[in-house]
């Protein structure tokens, strides 16, 4: 009899399963319409060269996180039996701090610097962009998911139920499906998440959800898809060298903290948003 925890990572397989239907679709779609250059091609091939650092560093990293959450599993004074209804509530919890990890990588400069520009960098969104996720990201996003261990969720069920939420955001890495009606208002959806990944001022800091959008409409970081979405960064890296893919914000956090006076100050620009500057006498 399959498990709670096998039907969940079941599911997340079926879900990575996609990208082998939109992938093609998404390359399909650019020979149509003339757009599957050299330069696209190489833009995709920038979007999947962090594949070669996660894969790496993944089995270090899994040992790690694997052994803080039976830690954390430890030292929690109750245990939660996983059963479906339980795998549910624990969905919900995961894919509420996902909201705030995401939102924290985006609003405190530090995270967006080391790691996750890497994801917004690219200027075009397909299903390769999925693989543009800096190693760094996984030295840093397990750690929001510890409380849900401490209150009695099994660590094996909270791993599961993220992986699921990663999973799940394989498809909406694409322009090939349109807007969903009132799938839009709930979910995460391609427009959605178009919507995110866009530069125009209107787009920025919006949508961060994984699976469900309600959390941004609760906190105030909802926005529908009005006009067709820039893609990128607001200062663009220009290039798709796997080195500058990775390295290009920190690079620029860095020389940041040389023009700027004061340790305090200094300190201050990895805490704030990016754009934060100290104000000058």
């Amino acid at each position: 009899m399959i498990t709670t925890v096998e039907a969940v990572n079941g599911l997340a397989i079926l879900l990575n399963c996609i990208i082998f239907v939109l992938l093609p679709l998404e390359i399909w779609r650019r020979w149509k319409k003339r757009k599957l250059n050299w330069s696209a091609i190489k833009e995709m091939a920038a979007s999947v060269s962090p594949l070669i650092p996660d894969l790496l560093t993944g089995a270090f990293v899994l040992a790690v996180v694997s052994a803080f959450y039976l830690a954390a599993g430890e030292m929690s004074p109750w245990e939660i039996p996983t059963t479906p209804i339980s795998a549910f509530i624990c969905l919900l919890l995961v894919d509420f701090m996902y909201y705030w990890d995401h939102r924290c990588s985006h609003r405190i400069r530090g995270l967006w610097a080391l790691y996750h520009s890497v994801h917004h960098s690219s200027p075009q969104f397909d299903q390769t962009t999925t693989f543009r996720i800096s190693f760094v990201d996984s030295f840093f996003t397990p750690w929001f998911y510890l409380p849900i261990i401490l209150i009695g969720f099994s660590p094996t069920i909270v791993f599961a139920c993220f992986t699921l939420i990663l999973s799940y955001q394989t498809w909406v890495h694409t322009e090939s499906i349109g807007k969903l009606k009132w799938l839009d208002a709930w979910l995460n959806t391609p427009s959605n998440h178009r919507v995110h990944h866009g530069v125009q001022a209107l787009y920025q800091d919006k949508n961060y959800g994984a699976v469900l959008i309600v959390w941004d409409r609760i906190f105030g970081t909802y926005q529908r898809e009005e006009e067709a979405p820039i893609y990128g960064i607001t200062h663009p890296i220009n290039s798709v060298n796997p080195w500058t893919v990775h390295f290009c914000e920190l690079g620029r956090l860095w020389r940041d903290m040389g023009k700027t006076k004061g340790w305090f100050n200094r300190l201050a620009i990895w805490l704030m948003p990016p754009g934060w500057s100290a104000k000058k006498d």
